[in-house]
């Protein structure tokens, strides 16, 4: 990887459990609503080549620490449909990360899988290569919705994903589902959340759809063949996700995400807390503890970057870490200690967006109550009214 230069900091000792997050942008085919990094999966052949590049890149990671190697305690399996890999191309992948990082015995090691790619002998042979906790996406229990997504799964086979995951013991598992998909009712919505609460994941993400430029469902509603989601239905469904998982003992601890008590996903909360992650891989975000930098996005120029100069980044920012704090720790059901905030940036925040603050409450979009700012129930539902105040 090219020099940090400045960014230091992500050599600091005060690091002492960052993540790591590898993207395999490979799928059968393209879901309708998907903006990620995604290439069609061809052949193994093309696999194995992309394999190698992210297995260089992993290798020339170079960190200015005086100890060898930086400590993680979390990897993530992103994609794409990371499920594609064969064992020994995960396997390949894992030797590499344990070779360049200091994992923690309780690393948390997520594979996003694909419903319908996977035999009971595979997810039994990625639990032995270490990987703990599995995640998918379910999206819907229609089977015509999923069809109108482009996707390739039936209801069924999440069903059948789970108790191959559970025969394969693995005892973490998340999927998602998206509400306020096109002609979706909240009679559908409601059937949906019965459904995931019946095969007792101990984790779920609930997603309000989000519509982004580009992709085939964007072009769908501009040309009136998908009507535009209804935000009145969207918040109505919202409500309806946290009442029917508070019943059922999930805690909300996200905007969007929901798990049985221990169970929070342990690698997206890093991102909340502006804890770094290093990312491989075509798209691969990485956030260094002071500047965020960014992987070449298309597939073959990623591995051509990586094969002459074992690095694809394409973009680096010094970001504004006393913002950022602020709107991505209001995503967090605990909110922002303002305490903390003080001592960590030097900044009174109550001070700072007095004006701004006054607004929000008047609107009913945020709380303030014992040094805590968080986002009301209101306000989840238009967090990115509230973000766009501290950006």
């Amino acid at each position: 990887m090219s020099e940090l230069g400045e960014t230091s900091a992500v050599c600091h000792n005060f690091y002492m459990s960052a993540g790591v997050y590898i993207h395999i942008p490979f799928c059968k085919s393209r879901c309708s609503y998907c903006d990620f990094a995604t290439d069609v999966f061809r052949s193994n052949e093309i696999v194995d080549s992309y394999v190698d590049a992210l297995v260089k890149e992993i290798n020339s990671f170079q960190c200015k620490i005086q100890n060898p190697k930086s400590k993680i305690d979390t990897v993530y399996f992103g994609g794409g449909t990371p499920s594609l890999l064969s064992p020994k191309q995960l396997e390949k992948i894992l030797n590499a990360v344990h070779e360049t990082f200091e994992a923690a015995e309780n690393s948390e090691i997520t594979m996003e899988m694909n419903p319908a790619t996977m035999t009971l002998e595979t997810v039994r042979a990625y639990r032995s290569l270490g990987v703990n906790r599995a995640s998918f996406g379910a999206q819907t229990f229609d089977d015509t919705e999923l069809k109108r997504l482009g996707r390739r799964h039936t209801a069924n086979d999440v069903r059948e994903t789970i108790e191959l995951l559970r025969k394969a013991e693995f005892t973490n598992v998340s999927f998602d589902l998206i509400a306020g998909l096109p002609r979706q009712t909240i009679r559908d919505w409601e059937r949906n959340l019965e459904e995931a609460l019946k095969l007792n994941p101990e984790h779920l993400s609930l997603y309000l759809l989000e519509i982004h430029e580009g992709t085939p469902l964007a072009e769908q509603i501009r040309s009136h063949r998908q009507p535009q989601p209804d935000e009145d239905l969207s918040a109505e469904m919202y409500e309806l996700m946290t009442e029917k998982t508070s019943a059922e003992n999930y805690a909300q601890y996200e905007i969007s995400n929901f798990s049985l008590p221990n169970f929070e996903s342990r690698h997206n909360s890093k991102y909340w807390t502006l804890d770094p992650v290093y990312g491989f891989g075509v798209s691969a975000h990485s956030f260094d503890g002071i500047s965020r930098y960014v992987n070449e996005r298309d597939t073959a120029k990623y591995v051509e970057m990586i094969e002459k100069k074992d690095s694809a980044e394409v973009y680096r920012e010094r970001i504004d870490l006393a913002s950022e704090f602020i709107f991505l720790g209001l995503r967090l059901e605990k909110g922002i200690d303002l305490t903390e905030y003080e001592k960590r940036f030097g900044i009174n925040l109550l001070e700072r967006y007095a004006e701004d603050l006054a607004r929000l409450q008047d609107f009913e979009l945020i709380e303030i109550n014992e040094k805590v700012l968080k986002l009301s129930n209101k306000g989840k539902l238009y967090s990115n009214e509230v973000f766009s105040v501290f950006v």
